[in-house]
């Protein structure tokens, strides 16, 4: 499962302090439709919060009914939601009730005084203790559920055993440090306080405990980045694919940057095929190339690169589809003057080529595209590449009328075969007829 640095700020790889990423699975239709957050479990482990306080956060975001399903692990926000929007809403989540304010650690508690309808963070890290946003809705809901709630049962079982024991003789020495830990944990849970776990013995020739927390600074981080073998640094490319489609982009527009500004743009056409193919925008790539590719002498460039484009338009309706919009956008907002009287040769040089469809054309040419260009200016764009659509369309109809004439004469002298053969028996038959002898029957 991929996993995410918990406080997204830090974009050090090297981060300690990891959750997975939000997997959300959308059900059900109509008024009925909800979203399940699939691992909310794990996610609400390693940010050690009660799954229930996320999953209500994202309620209290969104305007939407939350519901708990204990038994089979399953929480759920009404209404449809994709993961990308729940997993902004987790990051404001852990900003307000998980960071500490002041060191931006994740290790705090929340600790709930009831009588005063409070709650205070504490950091384990700094010791930072404070009050959270008490303006929040989750407040409300977080002094009714108190986050040792639902473990009270394990701890008082807890606590049994460990009186047990003490009874029976183990670790006898009520004076002993196990004993008084145990002691502090108890009176803890008394006043409602989080649990702290007891500090653990230390030998005297330990003295690294006291800088425990990692340095996340660019320095530290180059310095990490330096002792990683190539085979570690090939294994962190795979975390590419667990970012944004448009931070993907980026990075596929600065590796073919790259390789023209170094000129090296030419041989390497099957390197900039497996990164896009890596970062899973193949079908997309072409739009990059467009950009970086073409400007006002785009006629005589999509020659030069016509083997490039072939490898990601081919027999590939959608990457063409997405050539087409990365031209409307060269025409329509960047050499609009220079490039608008030139739209039916550039299409036509593409339909020549191969590297464009007929199909993909006529479709494009049917409606057109609000997405990139304005309406205005993407009807002229259509308007210009008429005189070429309407060639386009007449080529496909006599093709049609010339296949429909070769059927007919097919059909033709097929039927003037069987004629033929008909009267070439019906004359063999007469003949048999004359060399009958009746007299001689």
């Amino acid at each position: 499962m991929a996993c995410v640095n918990v406080n997204s700020n830090v974009a050090d790889q090297f981060y300690r302090y990891k959750m997975p990423r939000l997997i959300a699975k959308v059900e059900g239709k109509g008024n009925g439709i909800k979203t399940v957050v699939v691992n909310m479990p794990e996610i609400a482990k390693a940010l050690s919060r009660p799954p229930k306080y996320p999953t209500k956060f994202f309620g209290c975001e969104l305007g939407a009914q939350t519901q708990f399903d204990l038994k089979n692990d399953r929480y759920i926000v009404n209404g449809a939601h994709d993961a990308i929007k729940l997993q902004g809403l987790l990051d404001g989540f852990i900003k307000k009730f998980v960071l500490c304010p002041q060191c931006s650690n994740p290790e705090t508690n929340l600790v709930i005084l009831s009588r005063k309808q409070l709650i205070l963070q504490r950091c384990i890290a700094c010791g930072y203790q404070g009050p959270v946003d008490m303006n929040h809705k989750l407040t409300t809901f977080i002094l009714k559920n108190p986050p040792d709630q639902e473990n009270s049962a394990q701890a008082c079982g807890k606590t049994k055993k460990s009186k047990k024991s003490k009874k029976e003789g183990v670790n006898g020495d009520r004076n002993s440090p196990e004993a008084n830990a145990q002691e502090q944990m108890a009176a803890q849970r008394a006043i409602g306080g989080d649990i702290v776990a007891p500090p653990q013995a230390q030998d005297d020739d330990d003295d690294d405990d006291d800088n425990w927390t990692e340095d996340v600074s660019a320095d530290a981080v180059r310095d990490r980045m330096k002792d990683l073998t190539s085979a570690a640094k090939g294994l962190t490319l795979s975390d590419d694919l667990d970012k944004t489609q448009e931070e993907r982009m980026n990075i596929l527009y600065s590796y073919i940057k790259q390789k023209i500004d170094s000129n090296s743009l030419v041989g390497a056409d099957k390197d900039v095929v497996a990164e896009a193919e890596r970062l899973e925008l193949k079908e997309k790539c072409p739009m990059v190339l467009v950009e970086l590719l073409f400007d006002e002498r785009i006629l005589k460039q999509i020659k030069e690169h016509k083997k490039l484009l072939l490898r990601f338009c081919h027999n590939s309706p959608k990457a063409q589809k997405y050539l087409l919009s990365g031209i409307e956008i060269l025409v329509g907002k960047v050499h609009k003057d220079l490039l608008m009287p030139k739209v039916p040769h550039i299409l036509k040089l593409l339909y020549d080529e191969d590297i464009l469809d007929e199909e993909v054309i006529l479709k494009w040419a049917g409606k057109p595209n609000k997405k990139h260009l304005p309406k205005s200016v993407s009807e002229e764009l259509r308007a210009k590449a008429k005189p070429f659509i309407k060639w386009l369309q007449e080529a496909e109809v006599e093709e049609s009328a010339e296949s429909d004439e070769d059927y007919k004469q097919i059909t033709i002298t097929s039927s003037q075969k069987v004629g033929l053969q008909n009267t070439s028996d019906s004359q063999k038959d007469e003949s048999e007829t004359e060399d009958i002898d009746i007299d001689a029957i």
